[in-house]
């Protein structure tokens, strides 16, 4: 069986990271406002936040480089994706503050990816 290929950048553990956005996504979730659109734009982001770091350790453990850079365009996308759906949630004013901070960290997710595709170009 050939030997795993692992890509993941030294000194910074993006499946980690990725890992908690996914988590605090899903606390988002779970405190808004039970409206027939935040059931439905819910379910769609929890999805999407949670493929972001799936795919992630997919690529890590890619066997080609060809691989590693699909996983890595589809952790994009969904980290993309979860930045639309966070952006259609209607939140309490208190959770405000954490939709702000997760549409923020969906961004710097979507260049880091976006950075990681660029040196394997």
């Amino acid at each position: 069986m050939p030997e795993t290929t692992k890509y993941k950048p030294k000194n910074y553990d993006l499946e980690e990271r990725t890992l908690q956005f996914a988590r605090r996504v899903n606390a988002y979730v779970n405190k808004l406002p039970k409206s027939p659109s935040n059931i439905e734009n819910g379910k769609q982001l929890v999805r999407a936040a949670g493929s972001v770091g799936a795919n992630y350790i997919e690529a890590n453990e890619s066997l080609s480089k060809k691989d590693f850079v699909m996983r890595g365009k589809i952790s994009k996308k969904e980290t993309k994706e979860s930045r639309f759906w966070l952006q259609l949630t209607e939140p309490v004013e208190t959770e405000r503050k954490e939709q702000d901070y997760l549409i923020q960290e969906s961004g710097q997710l979507m260049r880091i990816f976006g950075a990681i595709l660029e040196k394997f170009k």
